[in-house]
């Protein structure tokens, strides 16, 4: 276990938060700053096509649908939880680092996303496949690396995809109204066998029909905490800025926080909020009937602002908000701190809503995180049934498995996992991106002759790479 422990804390260190942090900014200053110059641009080009009528599709899902099914993979405990526990760790200021994560992390997320649609595939089917595997090994000719990653994904879909979720909706049904763990997971268990084996369209339709209805549910319970306690609002922003900077002491004195150490966990779970970087939901957008690589880039844009900016800074406001400011010192931390933000308002029925938002986020990541599992690993065995036969059977199975053991363990290997999946993934998109600022030009009107060239740090790698600068890969 310490063998274990030091390898976490490697793979978490510093250098991991600076090379996330670092390829974000990357992106975002060869963009231009795409992600706030054309932000307008983002939200027409992707809410704004909902209104179309176009949501079907022949080859995929639709984009609405992919999106959905990846922020059914983020959305859920990191908004409601995580979010508490970073205030607790690393103070206010840590929030404002997230949202300095998030901006960057914008762009990452696009690149990602539109290299996914740019390299994926079309099945015999009609079925797009795409994901780093892909880019990795058609853009890089890298298919060992991608090998690694699709294996790495599948590992990491059994813990935090799995075990991890069925457990956190166990503990909830539990908690609220004594339901023995087995029973709830055998429920879980066949709820998430009975869409999985729909198959991808199954899986969309359901992310597309969960996740937008308990996304507004959530918001407008904090909007309605927040409207009562407007007069706090000025002062949890102030506090927000000035601890990211000059570190605030929590719980009368007793714990100090540090700069570095608000940094390091901002980032961090600004980055497990919205998987910018880890490569996982690039698999869900490359299965989107899509239109070019650069629209459908801009729902990975718009997923982060949705899930880090939106609903992680409404959970913030309402713990720094609750009991003049004063709750968030108490020494409450995780769901527990946020049941009780939520509660200083709305009493008991609090519990009632944060336990019925975790076990649908809950149970909407499982889903979300099968469907990557499963198409990491048809890249590992592309002719294989029996093999995608045998991992639902074992998902499933363990959906069980999960609700009935402890699972800390479980959720530090996942951490593990993800953070070694990130590696060859971001990787990958730092030498692919001639190819993402390539995106970045297509259907653009041609107002400024040097607008979105890119800083390419890599000069002598487009020789190497496929299809560079041309969206269509013609």
């Amino acid at each position: 276990m310490n063998w274990y422990q030091w390898l976490e804390d490697f793979v978490w260190g510093p250098w991991m938060v600076a090379l996330l942090f670092g390829i974000g900014l990357y992106f975002t200053v060869g963009s231009g700053f795409f992600q706030l110059r054309r932000m307008g641009e983002v939200f027409r080009s992707t809410l704004g096509g909902l209104f179309s009528g176009q949501r079907e599709s022949k080859g995929g899902i639709s984009p609405f649908q992919a999106v959905s099914t990846a922020l059914a993979g983020t959305m859920g405990t990191g908004n409601i939880a995580g979010v508490a526990t970073a205030i607790t760790a690393g103070g206010p200021g840590a929030i404002f680092w997230m949202w300095v994560s998030a901006l960057f992390g914008m762009m990452t997320k696009y690149a990602e996303v539109a290299l996914a649609v740019q390299y994926r595939i079309t099945g015999p089917g009609g079925e797009h496949k795409g994901g780093p595997m892909y880019y990795m090994e058609k853009g890089l000719g890298m298919k060992p690396l991608a090998a690694v990653f699709a294996a790495l994904c599948v590992a990491a879909s059994f813990g935090i995809g799995n075990m991890a979720q069925s457990n956190s909706i166990a503990e909830s049904a539990y908690a609220a109204a004594g339901v023995p763990p087995i029973l709830t997971g055998t429920a879980v268990a066949a709820v998430v066998g009975f869409v999985v084996v729909g198959g991808v369209k199954r899986i969309g339709k359901v992310a597309e029909a969960i996740i937008p209805f308990l996304s507004i549910l959530y918001i407008e319970a904090c909007l309605y905490v927040l409207y009562c306690n407007w007069g706090q609002i000025p002062a949890a922003f102030s506090l927000i800025f000035h601890s990211a900077f000059h570190p605030v002491a929590a719980m009368g004195g007793g714990l100090g926080y540090g700069v570095s150490q608000a940094v390091r966990l901002g980032v961090a779970r600004g980055v497990f909020s919205n998987e910018a970087g880890l490569g996982s939901a690039p698999i869900a957008h490359g299965a989107a009937d899509a239109k070019s690589p650069r629209v459908q880039g801009m729902w990975g844009i718009v997923e982060v602002f949705l899930d880090t900016i939106l609903c992680c800074t409404l959970t913030t406001l309402v713990i720094l908000t609750a009991e003049e400011g004063k709750l968030w010192r108490c020494g409450l931390d995780g769901a527990q701190l946020t049941t009780a933000s939520f509660g200083v308002v709305m009493g008991d029925l609090s519990g009632y809503l944060v336990a019925f938002c975790m076990l649908f986020f809950a149970l909407a990541s499982m889903l979300g995180w099968c469907f990557y599992g499963e198409k990491a690993l048809e890249y590992l065995f592309p002719h294989s049934g029996r093999a995608i036969g045998i991992y639902r059977f074992g998902f499933i199975a363990l959906a069980v498995v999960g609700a009935c053991v402890r699972v800390e363990e479980i959720w530090n290997l996942s951490d593990l996992l993800n953070g070694l999946m990130a590696v060859p993934n971001l990787i990958a998109l730092a030498l692919l991106s001639p190819v993402v600022f390539g995106t970045l030009k297509e259907g653009k009107a041609p107002r400024r002759k040097k607008s979105c060239k890119g800083l390419s740090l890599f000069t002598s790698w487009p020789k190497r790479v496929k299809n560079v600068g041309d969206p269509h890969g013609k």
